[in-house]
């Protein structure tokens, strides 16, 4: 009987990990129902090797910049020691944050607010004698940063750029020789949207220009 259940556990196993492979594989049903979680491979997914924090800053009509986010009540952490505005990596609510602040407090006239991406890679947030130990030099954090949204005070987006890694991301597949050399070769016979020369579209003849396409008029960021 034991013997009998130890096979049974086995093909059973096996059967789930294969069907797993398959479904993952094959992209067939990999999100059908719930139960499809335990047999396809996703562990870490979305996991990245860097941190990322957002800042939210006011530029005043003198030229000065005030720190919008905390407020000066203090920070408000609903879970652990990291702040509200760290959880909104796309900045979906950093206009938000910004105008409780200078709706509850006495300032300047504000020409822009603008919402900054700090990132560095995780290896940095080692304690500096583990840090020694592993890499063997002392830590010298490289921290990138990235304008993400520029807004008005009165809420109108001035520009807006995806995130530090999304564009880095991009960079490397357009900087990439082979990747361009294949779109050249594999380029279809027939071309679309040639045809369309209103002034409401702009063209461009770059086919990397994610934008070719785009209505005139739409901001881009830098």
């Amino acid at each position: 009987m034991k013997r009998w259940l130890s096979h049974f556990t086995i093909a059973a196993y096996l059967t789930a990990l294969s069907w797993g492979i398959f479904a993952h594989a094959l992209n067939f049903g990999a999100t059908s129902h719930p139960g499809m979680y335990f047999v396809v491979w996703d562990m870490f997914c979305g996991w990245s090797a860097y941190t990322s924090r957002m800042e939210i800053i006011g530029e005043g009509e003198s030229g000065t910049y005030y720190q919008l986010a905390p407020g000066p009540w203090g920070e408000f952490t609903p879970y652990g020691d990291l702040g509200r505005r760290h959880y909104d990596q796309n900045g979906n609510l950093s206009y938000a944050f910004a105008m409780n602040t200078l709706k509850h407090t006495e300032h300047e006239p504000m020409a822009r607010i603008i919402v900054i991406e700090n990132a560095w890679a995780k290896k940095f947030n080692l304690p500096d004698h583990l840090y020694e130990q592993r890499f063997g030099k002392p830590k010298d954090k490289l921290v990138y940063h990235k304008v993400r949204h520029v807004f008005t005070p009165d809420g109108v987006m001035l520009t807006s750029t995806p995130g530090w890694l999304s564009e880095q991301f991009a960079r490397a597949i357009t900087d990439n020789p082979r990747l361009q050399a294949d779109s050249h070769r594999n380029r279809p016979m027939f071309a679309f949207g040639l045809n369309n020369r209103s002034r409401s579209v702009r063209q461009s003849a770059d086919p990397y220009d994610p934008y070719r396409m785009m209505p005139a008029g739409t901001r881009f960021g830098n």
